[in-house]
């Protein structure tokens, strides 16, 4: 799913991942569509770490570029990748 606004966004998550979910309802927010794939899939964790190099959640790509780490970590240059920057505080 794209979003013409903020372009092409994929999101790495796992079920039980706490940061997985403040990112979701932080996009739910924010209005930013985006593509869910489940790492608990041995596929994707696959697909995410030949296409990331890491295995963490969540993990997002925005436009080709990669962000991982703790949704507090991610949010301000998830923020400016997405042109969020208002929100990016807080």
């Amino acid at each position: 799913m794209t979003n013409s606004k903020n372009g092409s966004v994929i999101l790495y998550t796992t079920p039980t991942c706490p940061d997985c979910r403040a990112v979701k309802q932080w996009f739910a927010t924010e209005g930013v569509a985006f593509e869910e794939r489940d790492l608990s899939d041995p596929q994707i964790a696959e697909e995410a770490k030949a296409r990331t190099g890491v295995r963490v959640a969540p993990i997002v790509i925005v436009e080709g570029q990669v962000f991982y780490g703790t949704f507090a970590d991610q949010k301000p240059r998830l923020a400016e990748a997405l042109k969020l920057t208002d929100t990016a505080q807080g």
